[in-house]
């Protein structure tokens, strides 16, 4: 702080200096020669212009004065040129105006305006001479009015990039808010649902059939172990920006899961009392990594919605790999609902959602012979894509 000030002291002792020898080593040059020759000095003050504009702007208005002010003793023929050609000294004082109105407040740029419009209308009014005064006068009035809706200008359109930057912030956060809040519900639904019919089956047996109890809990911590590792794969996720993160080794955990692991999801929700027939068609291929993710929690939140609100132990998921599209469909013949009502009703948003950022879409709702058909369709992408991605991961 003490530099830089120190070194913007110096430069507007500088450019006062030049300015002088600039007015008294050529003490019969014509005006122009004062005017234009002081508007390089402003150089001087490119970075006191940047930190402290406003007394750049009063060293550029005491500048310019003098250069009109001080030259005197002239000859009579040299009057009137001197004179008229030395206000043009005044575009440092406008160009310095101008970044005032860009970045200062607004009541530092309406003093600055007011300030440097006083000072040139004395100047103008007391040393312009005959038909030159009002031409003069218009003249600096135009400059300094131009000068200043340039920075109201740059003000504005400095704004609106702050705002835009916000805006994008914010829904970049709410995206990922958005995103992590669906993988949660994805994850942590199907398992908890799983686990409360398990627990409530071996509460109901633990005295009639001790077996068929241990089974329900080997199944309650079977899915626990599998619920807990993906929340911890979900947090280190959310870590990736913390080098300490990479270097404790987060690529060798479990990958997340995709249509591979339909069969174990089945043989899940198959021990939660609804057994899922699992068809595939088409030729089965790598998929990228979030459209894989995609169809898997998209099937998971509909097996999780029938095991919860079907009524019914049977189901079919059918996945169809296409040449343009994966179809992945979820059909029951239970009560036709999804329970929606208070607490409920998220699943089916995040799974429009998980199409919808993959460009698909997706329809759920009741069939007309009966149960619930979930189906998405899903976009896929031209194969040297595909093959970039898996290289990639």
């Amino acid at each position: 702080m003490r530099r830089t000030t120190a070194t913007d002291a110096a430069c507007g002792a500088l450019y006062v200096f030049l300015v002088l020898v600039l007015l008294f080593g050529a003490p019969r040059a014509p005006g122009v020669v004062y005017g234009v020759g002081s508007l390089p000095a402003l150089s001087l003050l490119a970075g006191m212009v940047r930190r402290r504009p406003l007394a750049a702007l009063a060293l550029t208005l005491v500048g310019a004065t003098a250069v009109v002010v001080l030259p005197q003793h002239r000859s009579t023929t040299l009057l009137t040129l001197s004179y008229q050609g030395q206000f043009l000294s005044f575009l440092a004082v406008d160009l310095v105006l101008g970044y005032v109105v860009a970045t200062r407040t607004r009541r530092a740029s309406l003093v600055a305006v007011a300030l440097a419009f006083t000072v040139q209308l004395l100047v103008i009014g007391a040393f312009a001479h005959g038909d030159y005064l009002i031409l003069d006068g218009v003249i600096g009035l135009l400059t300094l009015v131009a000068s200043c809706m340039v920075g109201v200008l740059l003000r504005e359109r400095r704004e609106h990039a702050v705002a835009l930057r916000a805006q994008e912030v914010t829904e970049a956060v709410t995206a990922e808010r958005l995103r992590i809040a669906r993988e949660l519900h994805d994850m942590i639904a199907h398992s908890v649902g799983i686990v409360t019919i398990q627990a409530g089956v071996a509460n109901r047996v633990i005295d009639t059939q001790p077996e068929e109890a241990r089974a329900a809990l080997r199944a309650i911590e079977a899915t626990s172990r599998q619920t807990l590792a993906g929340l911890r794969r979900t947090l280190v996720a959310l870590r990736r920006a913390d080098p300490e993160a990479v270097a404790a080794g987060q690529d060798s955990l479990t990958p997340s899961p995709g249509l591979a692991d339909l069969e174990r999801l089945a043989a899940a929700t198959g021990e939660a009392g609804v057994r899922v027939e699992v068809r595939v068609s088409g030729e089965q291929r790598t998929l990228p990594a979030e459209l894989d993710l995609a169809a898997y929690r998209i099937v998971q939140e509909a097996l999780t919605n029938v095991v919860r609100h079907a009524g019914t132990g049977h189901c079919r998921v059918g996945v169809g790999y296409g040449d343009e599209e994966l179809s992945v469909e979820v059909v029951d013949d239970g009560r036709g609902t999804t329970g929606a009502g208070p607490g409920h009703g998220f699943g089916i948003i995040g799974m429009r959602e998980r199409a919808g950022l993959l460009h698909g879409r997706l329809s759920a709702g009741p069939r007309p012979e009966g149960g619930f058909r979930v189906v998405a369709r899903l976009p896929l992408p031209l194969p040297e894509t595909v093959t970039a991605a898996v290289e990639a991961r």
